[in-house]
């Protein structure tokens, strides 16, 4: 997109896509706006922090960087502005999401494998039953703790890491998380589009009803901390609780 603009600060947009959150949609925006300047790439660890900022150093043109394995605490980098951003689900609506996904996939992962040969309750009967697997249990809170490392419970780090991200949506609101980003980054890139766009992602499972009971309540059983994020995200509707403003840095809520 030719319109987009560059301040003298070099702003960059650090986007950490959990799987079947709407990351694919994101990744679709930030590419429309940035073209070759998106650039994505994964880690392995469970702190690749250092990666992390080695990558942006490595990468001094881009704008938009995506990564669906970034662990650790926030990045960061001398002389740039690291807006980060992340997108919360339902928990079970993006279990049964990852289950439709892995089972029409062409592809030879353990998720994928296990989709193709059971039903949903079968799939999430295993992933529950396998040590540190975390698909099926309380997976977004794990995510978010890894930000916060230490001693404290997973539930209260997750907690410290929304208020340490600039940018926290819900997909459910895909589009007013879109519009809190264009906010933040006005700035730097005054030009940014941000017309919804949805790939990748079925809004089939936020629908309620009509699954096995049993199977509904093992699921929320196993991931009461992932519903209680939710639920404190769906409760802040204003722009300035969810998105957090930057030092020095200038912005209007949209109403």
């Amino acid at each position: 997109m030719s319109g987009i603009g560059l301040s003298r600060v070099r702003t960059i947009i650090l986007h950490y896509h959990l799987f079947k959150n709407a990351g694919t949609s994101l990744d679709a925006v930030l590419k429309h706006n940035f073209g070759s300047r998106w650039v994505t790439r994964e880690f392995q660890g469970q702190n690749n922090t250092a990666q992390v900022e080695n990558w942006i150093r490595s990468e001094p043109d881009a704008v938009a960087f995506s990564s669906h394995t970034m662990m650790g605490p926030l990045p960061q980098v001398e002389g740039v502005r690291i807006v980060s951003v992340m997108l919360l689900r339902d928990p079970i609506a993006r279990i049964k999401s990852a289950y439709r996904f892995e089972r029409d996939q062409d592809a030879e992962t353990l998720g994928a494998v296990l989709a193709k040969h059971t039903d949903l309750e079968g799939y999430v009967k295993v992933r529950l039953a396998m040590p540190n697997d975390r698909q099926c249990r309380n997976f977004q809170t794990h995510r978010l703790a890894s930000l916060v490392p230490g001693p404290e419970p997973e539930l209260e780090r997750a907690k410290s890491s929304l208020e340490r991200l600039t940018v926290v949506g819900v997909v459910s609101d895909f589009g007013a998380m879109l519009s809190r980003l264009s906010d933040t980054i006005s700035d730097a890139y005054p030009d940014f589009d941000w017309t919804e766009e949805r790939r990748n992602v079925s809004m089939a499972g936020e629908q309620k009803g009509g699954d096995d009971p049993e199977l509904v309540a093992l699921l929320k059983e196993a991931n009461l901390d992932d519903q209680m994020l939710m639920a404190g995200m769906c409760s802040k509707k204003t722009s300035g609780q969810v998105a957090r403003k930057i030092p020095g840095v200038k912005q209007e809520s949209k109403t």
